[in-house]
């Protein structure tokens, strides 16, 4: 094995007492190898002062599964900033971009990236489907601190320049690895789909059958060539390529819900319960692991939806899309998403995969991503807010305080999205200095101000 390889990250340090689990002839080369070690890395360090936690308590749980680190060696190499997805830590908000067959602007997509920067993604998945999409890739990992994540099965086609059912699976994992070698931090793999699923899906039935795209691509190659899922059968060799990068593996649902009549259903529950297995068997060599969960569920089935996620998969972080909570939404679909979004995340979903206006609809343009990202912010943020998270409503409290003393310039600072903030207030000046537009100077905080500060109040005749 080369040097480039096997590169860890650097000063590895703080060994604590906890026993560690490895084999002594075992290299450590990602984070759960070292927590299991009993070693505090730089990454769970970064992670602990992000999250104002003790780096034990990263470490511990890094240990047992319950929090990842995706930090693809090369990656942190390069520059990435680490962020732990898990037990006890914020709610992470994931920005998907990526050229497709119909719209193929690399400029745009560089537009979305730096929006996604700028308004506090947390990582970016480059879901780029159509052609040769390594440089993209390759130049995303090199210039964005952000975690990056991206799902092989859409690459392979174009990467091996084969149609789908002459696809090997020796074709597969070695788009895998170029995948890992390229220094992907967490890498969506449908290996869940395997023939027992498919008997279930098909026996139970669904109004809208298989919607993940992977998912779809797969069952169609199953389906074709009658074959077990190369990413269920190889699975140990996949685990064998995450773990020499660590990268992260983010069990895909392939059957996850496309409409609400389909939430929860047997081939989803299915599916589940195989990701459970995968996820115990991913740590047992040591490779982290996510879980990814449903696209649209009622309201009032997503916490059991987030419970059963945690019970059949052993308390992996789950990475949930929305779920969008109505089907008709459409041209609103950041709403539904966001609505479903906090309710997942105050149940316990750890990491949401922002939806944009443009969803069902078409390719996301950079309004859209904003609008899709500031939306899945808002969700995040308000379970964190009911999970108790460490000083999640510190901003809410100062904001308050700001708004009470009516200084608009320290308002921008604690929003969300503060350029779109300030050009709605200044688009529409008040004639009363203090004031918006919608009370001017019956403005109710004005009017209690000037009474506690003794002054005139100005109203009346005019």
């Amino acid at each position: 094995m080369d040097a480039s390889r096997t590169a860890t990250p650097t000063a590895q340090s703080t060994t604590t007492s906890a026993a560690a689990n490895t084999p002594a002839d075992h290299q450590l080369v990602t984070q759960i190898d070292f927590a299991r070690a009993g070693i505090i890395t730089d990454a769970m360090r970064t992670v602990a002062e992000a999250e104002h936690r003790n780096p034990e308590y990263i470490r511990e749980r890094v240990a047992r599964g319950t929090i990842a680190i995706p930090a693809n060696v090369r990656h942190l190499a390069a520059g990435l900033k680490p962020a732990g997805v898990g037990e006890g830590l914020s709610t992470k908000v994931n920005v998907n971009l990526g050229i497709s067959g119909d719209v193929a602007n690399a400029d745009v997509e560089w537009e979305k990236v730096h929006t996604a920067e700028r308004l506090g993604a947390d990582a970016i998945m480059d879901l780029s489907n159509s052609g040769k999409t390594r440089f993209f890739r390759q130049q995303l990992v090199a210039e964005t601190p952000l975690m990056v994540g991206t799902v092989p099965m859409y690459d392979a086609i174009g990467y091996m320049e084969k149609p789908l059912v002459k696809l090997t699976k020796d074709d597969l994992l070695e788009t895998v690895r170029a995948h890992a070698e390229d220094g992907v931090d967490f890498l969506t793999i449908h290996c869940g789909i395997n023939r027992s699923v498919i008997k279930t899906f098909k026996e139970t039935g669904r109004v809208m059958n298989i919607v993940s795209r992977g998912g779809s691509l797969l069952f169609g190659w199953m389906e074709v060539t009658g074959n077990e899922n190369p990413f269920y059968e190889y699975y140990d060799e996949v685990l064998e390529i995450c773990h020499e990068y660590d990268v992260t593996i983010s069990l895909g649902d392939s059957c996850r819900s496309g409409c609400l009549y389909d939430a929860n259903d047997a081939a989803e529950t299915a599916e589940m319960i195989e990701l459970g297995k995968l996820a115990k068997r991913a740590w047992d060599a040591g490779v982290q692991v996510m879980i990814e969960g449903p696209g649209h569920m009622a309201i009032n089935e997503i916490a059991a939806n987030v419970t059963m996620e945690k019970r059949l998969c052993h308390g992996a972080p789950y990475y949930v899309l929305g779920p969008l909570v109505t089907d008709i939404g459409v041209g609103y679909d950041h709403i539904t998403a966001a609505i479903g979004g906090a309710i997942s995340a105050s149940a316990g979903a750890d990491f949401l995969c922002y939806v944009t206006p443009a969803e069902h609809l078409c390719l996301p343009d950079a309004d859209d991503v904003r609008e899709g990202l500031i939306a899945t912010k808002i969700a995040a943020h308000a379970a964190d807010i009911a999970k108790g998270i460490p000083h999640a409503r510190d901003l809410d409290d100062r904001m308050g305080d700001a708004r009470r003393r009516l200084d608009w310039n320290e308002m921008w600072n604690y929003a969300l999205d503060p350029d779109t903030a300030r050009a709605r207030y200044e688009a529409s000046p008040a004639s009363t200095e203090g004031t918006c537009t919608m009370c001017g100077k019956m403005c109710a905080v004005r009017t209690v101000n000037k009474v506690f500060e003794g002054t005139t109040i100005d109203l009346g005749a005019e």
